[in-house]
């Protein structure tokens, strides 16, 4: 049930999705500008295949993605807990951080196949004189980074910055997420516990709190994801992720860092509805699932 809301919510938020990636790593020349602008481009450019570009990898990735963080998790917490069995906040945290990084590390070169095929076929002069706007597939994408950039540790380029993200990103969508329950709990006469719906929001505008929080590291991955990518427009040459990071702030400024963050904004609460909604509908045919959960 959890693989297919994953995979439902990220279809649906797939144009906002690859927008966001475009933003992130396009140079100088900004030809995508905003969200609307952005969107009509891509539309006019490439049709609904220009919305669906680097989904199915994306999809793909779901499955092996949660079973490790899931089991993972699991272990962690088993190992975390105190003699009496219990686990208090931190450790929770901790246990959830180490997962998260399991699981990034684990099906991290899926996430960077992805990355190219979203912006190969995008007008950032990556195509190198290809004008047909087709995309290369996965298996070909994957065989091109290693042949051209240093076999298979280039995919990998970028992990360190990225699991270096992970643990504030679930600290920080864990504890907002918890505080928005205590407030809605607090605004109740008799303090009953939110119900599906309130979880859902809560949900929301957690994911958007922590995600704004942690977004310059969601942009340095994509950007180190780039690096080595023969190409003048978006050929990269970072010698490291501070060095990254002091460059974007020189030539783009504080705002650099934040390229790309209102596609991503837009698609929490469209991400979150579909996956619930998927999910509901799906439980009935997994009757061992717990039905409480948002």
């Amino acid at each position: 049930a959890g693989a297919l809301a994953g995979a439902a919510s990220r279809t649906v938020v797939s144009p906002l999705e690859r927008l966001k990636i475009i933003l992130q790593v396009q140079g100088a020349s900004a030809q995508y500008n905003g969200v609307w602008q952005g969107l009509k481009k891509m539309w006019r450019e490439e049709g609904f295949k220009g919305y669906m570009r680097g989904n199915g990898i994306n999809v793909l990735r779901i499955a092996p993605y949660s079973a490790v963080q899931f089991s993972s998790y699991e272990l962690f917490k088993g190992t975390l807990k105190s003699e009496d069995g219990s686990i208090d906040t931190p450790r929770r945290l901790l246990a959830g951080s180490l997962a998260g990084i399991c699981s990034v590390v684990s099906t991290y070169p899926l996430d960077l196949v992805r990355s190219r095929l979203s912006v190969e076929s995008a007008s950032l002069g990556m195509r190198e004189g290809r004008t047909d706007g087709k995309s290369t597939g996965i298996v070909r994408m994957t065989l091109r980074v290693m042949k051209e950039e240093g076999g298979v540790k280039a995919l990998y380029r970028g992990l360190v910055p990225t699991s270096a993200g992970v643990a504030p990103y679930v600290a920080f969508n864990f504890a907002s997420y918890e505080l928005l329950k205590l407030q809605i709990s607090g605004l109740d006469p008799q303090h009953r516990p939110p119900n599906t719906f309130e979880k859902l929001v809560c949900g929301g505008v957690a994911g958007g709190i922590s995600q704004t929080l942690t977004y310059p590291a969601d942009l340095l991955r994509r950007r180190m994801q780039m690096v080595g990518l023969k190409s003048q427009a978006l050929g990269y040459q970072y010698q490291g992720a501070w060095d990254a990071v002091f460059t974007i702030i020189r030539n783009e400024g504080i705002r650099g860092l934040y390229k790309g963050i209102w596609p991503n904004l837009l698609k929490c609460f469209p991400a979150m509805s579909v996956s619930f909604a998927v999910r509901r509908q799906s439980l009935p045919h997994f009757p061992a699932l717990p039905r409480d959960r948002p």
